[in-house]
């Protein structure tokens, strides 16, 4: 009977056992199969809203950690085609996304999933009162603009296309936020930058709306990457910024919906 009653017991404690196991609480990463690194080459413009997203990504997924490396579009998709190590990519053109996918590099399609659009970007307060495209022309105007490989520049080149205007910048600047460093540095008098871009230097700057840059708007894709080291993470990434929440804190910004 004591060894029967011993049994009994032990097989209880067993019992009891696989049963805390199976109710301990996992790890958010791993439960979810999301942890480690997520390295995401992004376009320039990008910047604050996928600092934000990405510290909010972390905080979803307890154990991951974004790195982001920010640059222009067009950098961004030959570093990729070069080798570079990188989860996800989102460029601010479809033109730059192709040159990543036609390569091999994508993995699946890209989706769309936002829209941004130019303003022109000028000192607070407007001192030589620019209100439009053609006032950029005028005597002792200085500009800076994007390089034409770069979507803002070759945006930017459309817009004044449509708008028939010709103007000489004195810099052309690789990529969006260096376009908008020289007119808060007070090295320019106006850059064509993005709205959202715009919009977070607000402190420094005002934005001019002009009615061609409705002709010039730019659709940005994100894509997870073929040799991406982490698929999971990456995938997982790209599921947040499509989410609810990514949209929100994206229009938020000043990017509009596709």
């Amino acid at each position: 009977m004591r060894t029967t009653v011993a049994a009994l017991a032990a097989l209880t404690v067993v019992g009891v056992a696989a049963c805390g196991n199976d109710t301990d609480p996992q790890p958010a990463g791993s439960a979810t199969g999301v942890t480690g690194p997520v390295t995401v080459f992004a376009a320039a413009s990008l910047t604050e809203s996928f600092t934000t997203l990405g510290r909010e990504f972390e905080a979803a997924h307890p154990g991951t950690k974004v790195t982001f490396n920010f640059a222009g579009s067009s950098a961004l998709a030959t570093q990729i085609n070069q080798g570079a190590p990188a989860d996800v990519f989102a460029s601010a053109a479809p033109k730059n996304m192709a040159t990543v996918t036609d390569a091999g590099n994508g993995d699946g399609s890209p989706t769309t999933f936002v829209r941004n659009q130019l303003v022109i970007a000028v000192p607070k307060g407007n001192p030589k009162k620019i209100a439009g495209l053609a006032d950029l022309t005028g005597p002792g105007v200085k500009v800076a603009l994007c390089a034409e490989q770069v979507p803002c520049g070759a945006a930017a080149a459309k817009a004044l296309a449509t708008a028939k205007v010709t103007l000489t910048p004195v810099t052309l600047e690789q990529d969006v936020k260096g376009a908008l460093s020289k007119v808060k540095l007070g090295e320019v008098d106006a850059a064509l930058v993005y709205r959202t871009d715009a919009r977070a230097a607000a402190a420094d700057v005002d934005g001019i709306e002009f009615p061609e840059s409705a002709g010039a708007i730019n659709d940005y894709p994100i894509i997870v990457l073929k040799n991406a080291a982490n698929k999971a993470g990456a995938q997982a990434f790209v599921a947040y910024v499509l989410s609810d929440l990514g949209r929100t804190a994206l229009t938020n910004a000043g990017f509009q919906a596709p």
